[in-house]
């Protein structure tokens, strides 16, 4: 179980890249020609749009499960370390799509994509005082399993991605 939950981790978070850098398409080729668009937000929620306060909600619920699979992974590591970790990887992912112009980086995303990490290690934490924590560990690697085996088939067979 424990080679499936460091798989399910490092397939989520390929996941998270093609999700948050090519918005699921399987065409990146084309988006790293074609669709390049530079621009950094630095202030904070500027976009107060019905849009843009999705787009935090969406940035905010896709990285609950990085929070959750953390906790399932390093439960050695301090609650801190494992949100830094999410921390440096949402800052990682913005600095990746303003290197090659293919979205726009705003902090606003890495505010909210960290705080989806934070509820997500909150969640863990929670549960482990509810469950056992192999019992607890085995329903989040196979839930987590059967998720993105859905997301991906949903991808494939249903979702059209057009640019």
């Amino acid at each position: 179980m424990k080679l499936l939950s460091k798989t399910l981790l490092c397939a989520y978070l390929l996941v998270l890249l093609w999700l948050t850098l090519f918005k699921l398409s399987f065409d990146i080729y084309s988006i790293l020609l074609h669709h390049q668009t530079r621009s950094l937000n630095l202030v904070p929620f500027a976009d107060y749009s019905r849009d843009g306060l999705r787009e935090m909600v969406a940035n905010l619920v896709v990285f609950i499960p990085f929070g959750v699979l953390l906790g399932v992974e390093l439960k050695q590591v301090s609650f801190g370390r494992k949100l830094a970790l999410v921390c440096m990887f949402s800052l990682a992912v913005e600095a990746v799509q303003f290197a090659f112009s293919i979205g726009v980086t705003d902090i606003s995303d890495v505010i909210a994509n960290t705080s989806g990490g934070l509820v997500g290690l909150v969640l863990y934490d929670a549960a482990k005082k509810l469950f056992n924590n192999k019992r607890l560990d085995d329903l989040v690697v196979v839930s987590g399993m059967v998720l993105l085996v859905a997301l991906v088939l949903y991808r494939i067979l249903i979702l059209q991605v057009r640019y």
